[in-house]
Parts: C-alpha cells; structure tokens; sequence
C-alpha cells in the first residue's frame, strides 16, 4: 500500500523516465514493480494525459459588427448537446438582441464581442432554464475589457395584490424558502416565463393561483411596469451587473370582506411535488415597505404610489 505521498512521487519519477524513453523492463526495475502492475499505472496515467480534447466551438457573425466573429467556446465541463442547446436557446438569443438593441452595448460600435464562454447549463425538463456564460467584451478606444459575466434566466413577472377590507388596505404576499441567499423571504407572488411566447400577462395569472389560489381576470390587472419611460423596455431589471433577469410587475385592486383575509393568512399553497414550500402572508399595505427587503415589492410599491399621484390607475371597481 502507497500512500497519496508516495503515490505522487513515483508518478513523477515514471513521468522522468517516459520522457528518456527507458525501457519497460528498466522501468520495472527502476521502481521496483513487477511487469504487469508497471504496464496496469502506465495505462492508467496515458489515460489521463490524453483525456485533454479540443473544446466546442462555434463561430457567430453580428449585424452590427460584421467583420469581427464571435467564438463561441464551449467549458470541459460541457457536453455536445448541452453546448447546441445554450446556442440555440431563447436566452442567448435574446441576450444577443438585446446587445444589438438601440440601448445595446454594441450599438455605435465603440464596443465589441469577441467571444463567449458558456460554463454551465440547467435544464428544465426539454428547456434551458439558466445559463451561465462569460461575455468577453472589449472597449475599442482603450482595449480593455468590460466586466462580463453573466447569469442568464430571461424575463419573470410579479402581482402587487391589494385587498380592501373594512377601509383598511392588505397586501398578500407569499412566504418563500430561498436557498440561493439563506434565507426564508416575503415576496410578490412571481415567476419565470416557460416558454418563449411572451406571455407576461397570462403567467402573471397563472403565478398568482398558483401560490396563494387567488383566481384572478385579465381585465382587472394593471401593468406598472408600462408605465416607465419606453427607453426602458418597460420591464424593471433587480440584478443587471450579473443577471440578464428582467420583471414585469403587475397591480390587482380588489375588495374582499374578513373572512377571505382571514381565510389567506397562513394558507400553505405551492407546487409541493417541485419543491415548492409557500405560505401566504397577508399584511397591512401600510407596513408593506419595511417588513421584506424583496426589491419586487420595494420596486412595485415605488410604481404604484407615482401612478396613483400621477392619476394613471384606472377607478377601483366596487
């Protein structure tokens, strides 16, 4: 038996005496191992020495730089098919839209892509639903590269829902368990588009009944997010140093008597079979602002009361 120590050290001397080309038997003798278990680690290590390949590639040429192609790169850890899949998935498509957009950072040309390096791959059943990649752009005029790395998830949205009862005013939210920062967080409800139809609205919806069983009607939604200046797209972006993420938050108004508040609180909703732990909170709109650090809330509370003060709302229906 070698130990990890020793194990190391004879590689290095079999690694020496490969490379002065000395004899098998030699070799044998030199380490003071029998033929067969000389030939068993040399196999074992001419594995490992030829296992290196050449990476994926794959070469893209843009509108706005048709004289400068993209390389493409695939990381060691990613395979043929899941290289293809990131290429031709919505998100790298529509990051490279958005590149190439009026507000893109290859838009006048004093930037420009050089290549890409897709890192990681998470699928979503036949879908991608994140994508990691670093981004290898350079600032003409200096040279030097802008920072580019980046975490790909594509466009979500969110509902501010807001209950009258009894002249007081609540906000449902949703109690989430969110591995990613620890911690267990007070939310919109809200959720990732599952396909690349666009449907804000509709999954807007969709999300609500979902994780607190409030069924609700398109005619009755506003979208706040609409209401920001067309420069922006007219969606709001929590994270743009890192993530390509993009929300549309949506405003419900309703009236509902306390019964159906007191029915919400605590309600325990969620896809339990994808892992999903929710509980419904509801509190008063009031409070709203310092009891989460969720910059959806934070972000819909700020577009609600600047379209109200700006007359924008339509009227509550009774």
């Amino acid at each position: 038996m070698y130990t990890c120590t020793q194990r190391a050290r004879r590689l290095r001397k079999m690694t020496r005496l490969l490379q002065a080309s000395v004899p098998l038997s030699s070799l044998s003798k030199r380490l003071g191992l029998s033929s067969s278990s000389t030939r068993l680690q040399l196999r074992s290590f001419c594995c490992k020495m030829s296992s290196d390949s050449p990476p994926l590639t794959h070469s893209i040429t843009l509108p706005s730089q048709l004289t400068e192609p993209v390389e493409i790169v695939a990381a060691p850890n990613i395979s043929r098919s899941e290289f293809r899949s990131a290429i031709d998935s919505s998100l790298f498509k529509q990051w490279l839209k958005n590149m190439e957009s009026e507000n893109g950072v290859l838009y006048g040309g004093a930037l420009s892509l050089r290549r890409v390096l897709i890192q990681g791959v998470d699928m979503f059943g036949k879908r991608i639903g994140f994508l990691k990649f670093v981004a290898d752009v350079f600032d003409k005029e200096t040279g030097k590269k802008v920072p580019g790395i980046v975490f790909a998830r594509g466009p979500a949205v969110a509902v501010l829902i807001l209950l009258e009862s009894e002249d007081k005013t609540y906000a449902v939210l949703t109690e989430q368990v969110r591995i990613p920062v620890g911690r267990v967080i007070l939310e919109l409800p809200a959720g990732m588009l599952d396909d690349d139809k666009g449907d804000f609205l509709g999954t807007a919806i969709r999300e609500v009944e979902e994780e607190t069983g409030i069924c609700l009607k398109q005619e009755d939604m506003v979208d706040l997010t609409a209401f920001l200046d067309q420069s922006t797209g007219g969606r709001i972006f929590p994270s743009p140093g890192g993530c390509d993420e993009e929300i549309s938050l949506f405003l419900y108004r309703g009236q509902v008597n306390k019964e159906i508040i007191e029915q919400l609180q605590g309600k325990e909703t969620g896809l339990r079979e994808h892992g999903e732990l929710i509980k419904v909170c509801v509190v008063p709109y009031e409070k709203l602002w310092c009891m989460t650090a969720d910059a959806k809330v934070l972000a819909a509370i700020a577009l609600y009361e600047m379209a109200k003060k700006e007359g924008l709302l339509p009227h509550l229906k009774a």
